[in-house]
């Protein structure tokens, strides 16, 4: 039996990671699509990055294949689908599912949306009750 984490180790190796700092530059210059995977109440609690994609994590697969009656047309586009969650973990087995599908242009932020808040990122606040 495989761990979790030997699963997102396994992925890590095989996927392409972004720092934040890297993230935040191809995100100015235009050239990726933020895909947050995070669950809707994580967004709600702790806010977004501005222009990212909601995708809940167990429709990934459904969402981005056009071949799915569940495409979502805003997912295919020419830029890099650039995934993130919360800690990084989701977003490495996300970017290698989306790679095992036959995906290049993918990557993931390391570290996710943690990582982006702590860097001091922008974030769209959660909204208020």
């Amino acid at each position: 039996m495989k761990t979790a984490m030997q699963l997102v180790e396994t992925a890590m190796a095989d996927i392409e990671t972004l720092t934040v700092a890297q993230a935040q530059q191809v995100v100015a210059a235009g050239d990726v699509l933020l895909v947050d995977l995070r669950d809707v109440r994580e967004c709600k609690r702790e806010g977004k990055i501005h222009g990212a994609v909601h995708v809940p994590r167990g429709m990934l697969e459904f969402w981005i294949d056009p071949q799915s009656p569940y495409h979502k047309p805003e997912l295919a586009t020419d830029k890099k689908l650039l995934f993130f969650c919360a800690a990084g973990w989701r977003s490495a087995l996300s970017t290698k599912t989306a790679k095992d599908m036959g995906f290049d242009n993918v990557a993931h932020i390391e570290g996710g949306f943690g990582a982006w808040r702590k860097a001091g990122a922008p974030i769209d606040p959660p909204p208020k009750d």
